[in-house]
């Protein structure tokens, strides 16, 4: 399963075979909580590279600390530079579920290394960054698998 932070990236998202996409609303994204059943599937959480991102990212882990993020990494920041826009209120909140990459760019992110309040809105990434992320992933079987026939799914794996 697939949480992605905005509407417009969750629209735009191909269909995959065995995997489904969640528009996470942001920071409502803790909502997800009352499904139980995520614990028991692979969860993968696509967000803006800003500190807001790397906050609701740290909050979904803290209820399913399974949880992976994808394109949350420097090289996708970098070669997305003429993308770039200024994060208005970046937050400064201590974030304990990041990984060590993730914890190095969120802290270059609150420090200014890329400049003053840089972010990158998720619907800014290069589309064919998006494209062979998902290839990959389900290249190595890591789509979700639906429990029955009956399960509608949209999304990417």
């Amino acid at each position: 399963m697939y949480v992605v932070e905005n509407e417009t990236t969750y629209l735009a998202v191909p269909d995959r075979p065995h995997s489904i996409v969640v528009h996470g609303c942001g920071y409502a994204v803790t909502q997800l909580s009352a499904l139980a059943w995520l614990h028991d599937v692979r969860l993968v959480y696509w967000d803006d590279l800003d500190t807001h991102g790397f906050a609701i990212l740290d909050r979904l882990r803290r209820e399913f600390p399974h949880t992976q993020s994808m394109l949350v990494i420097r090289n996708v920041l970098s070669s997305c530079r003429d993308q770039w826009v200024k994060e208005a209120s970046p937050t400064h909140e201590r974030l304990d579920t990041l990984t060590p990459e993730e914890a190095d760019l969120h802290e270059s992110l609150m420090e200014g290394e890329f400049g003053h309040n840089i972010r990158l809105e998720q619907e800014r990434v290069r589309f064919h960054l998006v494209e062979e992320v998902l290839e990959h992933a389900l290249a190595n079987g890591q789509g979700f698998q639906p429990r029955s026939s009956s399960s509608r799914s949209r999304g990417w794996s």
